[in-house]
């Protein structure tokens, strides 16, 4: 059951062992610097954030950044390269693959290149900061990072599936995915929105991955609203996915 997955995606993992170097100093210059120029340039300026050093305030933000950054880019641009210019797909379809295995196999391969870039991060931040954490609260930031890996590279299978020019994956990541981002409080506090907003923004599944993340290992706490909202969305576009890499292929 779901050899045709694990083939794919051990495919995948030896694509990117061939640039797998380059790859991790490529993906981890944004975020450094992001953490060097907020973290530590403005650490004189910046008060704690809700009892916190904003240096560790941010950390969790950037490394989860990461993580789901690169399983939306390589989910969207590997499954759009496969199908439109090498064509793996329709040799995928003429073996004994399922669809389930196809978009698993691209999920997986999303979430597990994101696992290795955001531990990447994390190395270095962790290096740079002196924050140590129990291991009890890691376990349940695991859940958030690996969630959300999920809904991303979902979501970038749904982008590589549907979308015929690939200018327009930028545009996506530009114009959704990176508002998405910033909007969830990566490097600011959600009590710093307006009582108005603060209900929307609580209910956006990027918030649940971020602000989830950084209770869990900040302060070992699994938000209960951010749990259930996060595990519906990842239910949801797994389901969403596959039924629209099926109808695609239809086609």
């Amino acid at each position: 059951m779901f050899r045709g997955a694990f083939t794919i995606w051990g495919r995948d993992m030896r694509v990117l062992r061939r640039s797998l170097f380059s790859e991790l100093v490529a993906v981890t210059a944004y975020p450094i610097t992001l953490y060097l120029a907020f973290g530590v340039g403005l650490k004189g300026y910046i008060a704690d954030v809700e009892g916190v050093p904003y240096a560790l305030f941010i950390a969790p933000g950037l490394i989860s950044m990461t993580a789901v950054s690169a399983a939306f880019e390589e989910s969207a641009w590997s499954m759009w390269f496969h199908r439109k210019v090498q064509r793996t797909i329709e040799e995928y379809r003429v073996n004994p693959i399922t669809v389930y295995d196809i978009v698993i196999g691209k999920i997986v391969s999303g979430f597990s290149q994101g696992a290795i870039k955001g531990v990447a991060v994390a190395v270095v931040i962790f290096l740079l900061t002196p924050f140590r954490f129990p291991m009890a609260h890691f376990l349940a930031y695991l859940y958030f990072i690996a969630l959300g890996s999920m809904v991303f590279s979902c979501f970038g299978t749904m982008c590589g599936t549907v979308i015929d020019k690939p200018e327009n994956i930028g545009r996506i990541q530009g114009v959704v995915i990176v508002p998405l981002i910033f909007m969830s409080g990566i490097f600011f506090p959600l009590s710093s929105y307006p009582a108005t907003i603060l209900p929307v923004i609580r209910v956006l599944p990027t918030t649940a991955i971020f602000e989830g993340a950084r209770l869990s290992l900040l302060g070992g706490v699994m938000e209960p609203v951010y749990t259930v909202t996060l595990t519906l969305t990842a239910a949801a576009a797994f389901v969403l996915a596959v039924w629209i890499f099926n109808r695609k292929i239809e086609e």
